[in-house]
């Protein structure tokens, strides 16, 4: 019999996430952190967005936190976009 230890990352009381990688999980739930704190700033700027396109929009721009930065710092988006579909190609290359 083998023990197996699971980390489960719960938001909401929902699972979002379970995984043998305590890391991985740590990661995640700091990335539901930043989402939440992303929605409570944009709620308290006044507007009025569904709360779950809310959740959508705030845990993308908290995973996509690097990128969104770029952005910032003047980055194109077709360029950033271009760039992001480079990385699948080479992971689906990878793969195969």
């Amino acid at each position: 019999m083998a023990i197996i230890v699971r980390y489960v990352v719960e938001h909401k009381g929902v699972e979002k996430l379970v995984t043998t990688d305590k890391k991985e999980a740590d990661q995640y739930d700091r990335m539901l952190d930043v989402a939440d704190n992303l929605a409570d700033y944009i709620q308290a700027k006044g507007l009025n967005i569904d709360d779950a396109l809310l959740e959508e929009l705030s845990i993308l721009l908290s995973q996509n936190k690097d990128k969104v930065a770029k952005l910032f710092k003047g980055t194109d988006a077709q360029s950033l976009l271009e760039q992001e579909k480079a990385e699948v190609v080479k992971l689906e290359k990878k793969q195969a």
